[in-house]
């Protein structure tokens, strides 16, 4: 599924993925250390990503796995799911996309959209307030 959910997302980005990248499924507690060593902010978070630095090497994907059942249970969603969309999220991130700007999230939560329907999985905007 994490497979599937990374290549549908590189295709979305319009890229061919020649190289390797890591997906890491952690305690909240490692992805906590994480957050706080790389962004300064200490919390644990959904997902991480890092840019790889190495030829090959395309980067890495961490999800803390407490967040993401109770983030799936809290929004009615199969673990499944939410773990797909996810990995589609943390992949477009290594593809440079973001979300910091009203319009760059527009577009991001768009094609994670498209990538889900690719997968044949639910919308993960949809119902969301």
């Amino acid at each position: 599924m994490a497979r599937r959910a990374a290549q549908a997302a590189w295709a979305e980005a319009g890229l061919e993925a020649e190289g390797a990248f890591t997906v890491l499924l952690a305690d909240d507690a490692a992805v906590k250390r994480l957050n706080t060593d790389h962004r300064g902010k200490v919390k644990p978070t959904n997902v991480l990503s890092f840019p790889g630095e190495m030829p090959g090497h395309l980067g890495d994907i961490a999800l803390a796995l407490g967040v993401v059942r109770r983030e799936a249970r809290a929004n009615k969603r199969r673990v499944a799911a939410h773990l797909a969309h996810l990995v589609a999220h943390g992949t477009l991130h290594l593809a440079g996309h973001d979300h910091l700007q009203a319009g760059e999230a527009r577009r991001m939560e768009q094609a994670e959209a498209r990538i889900m329907r690719r997968l044949n999985m639910p919308n993960p905007w949809r119902g969301m307030t």
